[in-house]
């Protein structure tokens, strides 16, 4: 029973050789609960919170949206996952395990009894990460081998099954059932993923359906032709050609007709013009 107080080295063996099962304490569920609703309340406010609601390191600066900010912790975990060399013994491994979930459940991680409960359930299926030897990060220098269990919860890297046989991670926790519920924030991004792709699936649908409807009537989409579709084909080729033809017929008449009346409209201008000059010379030659 884990309670978040101290283990015996007898009680750390029994699981880690033995398969011995493990269990929460309903009290360290609800320390653990307890610090998990303090993060949440500090990740709410505009103030930043150091690898929370801002990057690590050097990006301590860099301001994470709260819709990316699980996918950074998924990405530090998989930074981190950089072992080398052959798996550590499997003991060993649920030995560590085991001391991590007794740590955790103290309750002042600030983690979700989820990730917890996942340790839990990963000792007693006997699904054991695959941990690399070589490799560490940080001043304790277990960073790297813990988000290779990490990894592990997420489905990513590789596990060892009960029988010892080393599958990828997501295969062995689906054989035992295994797996981390997903956080309220992922719930509220995959919710606002779905929201946001109704428009665009009825939009795809509807440039889908427009596409269909013009392949519909061209000739990609038309049925073998047959002797009664050819002679209406050609009655409609006929009747195109000859609609053209009479369009250009008028056209070509109206401009004649415009001519001819520029044509008469000038001759009329002539004829006036040539009688008033008969007209002035005329007056000119009276005078005289």
């Amino acid at each position: 029973m884990i309670r978040g107080s101290g283990l015996t080295a007898a009680e750390v063996l029994d699981v880690a050789l033995r398969g011995a099962r493990v269990e929460l304490a309903p009290r360290a569920v609800t320390a653990m609960g307890r610090s998990r609703a303090r993060v949440d309340r500090l990740a709410a406010t505009k103030t930043p919170v150091y690898g929370i609601s801002t990057g690590f390191g050097a990006l301590a600066a860099t301001k994470i949206p709260p819709r990316r900010r699980s996918e950074l912790q998924h990405a530090l975990i998989r930074s981190h996952a950089a072992g080398v060399g052959p798996p550590l013994p499997v003991e060993v491994v649920r030995a560590m395990m085991l001391l991590r979930l007794r740590s955790l459940a103290m309750g002042y991680s600030g983690v979700r009894p989820a990730v917890a409960e996942g340790l839990r359930s990963l000792l007693n299926e006997q699904v054991t990460p695959v941990v690399p030897t070589h490799g560490s990060l940080g001043a304790s220098g277990d960073l790297a081998p813990l988000a290779h269990v990490g990894l592990c919860l997420l489905g990513e890297g590789e596990a060892f099954d009960r029988q010892g046989r080393r599958q990828p991670a997501a295969t062995a926790l689906a054989a035992a059932a295994v797996g981390l519920p997903p956080t309220r924030s992922e719930r509220a991004c995959a919710s606002t993923r779905r929201v946001s792709a109704r428009p665009a699936a009825s939009s795809t649908a509807r440039t889908s359906a427009s596409r269909t409807r013009r392949l519909s009537s061209s000739s990609l989409l038309r049925s073998p032709p047959t002797a009664e579709s050819s002679s209406l084909a050609a009655a409609s080729s006929v009747s195109s050609a000859s609609s053209r033809a009479r369009s250009s017929s008028r056209s070509l008449v109206r401009a004649v007709l415009r001519a001819s009346c520029c044509s008469a409209s000038s001759r009329s201008r002539s004829s006036s013009a040539i009688a008033a000059d008969a007209r002035c010379s005329w007056r000119v030659k009276s005078s005289r």
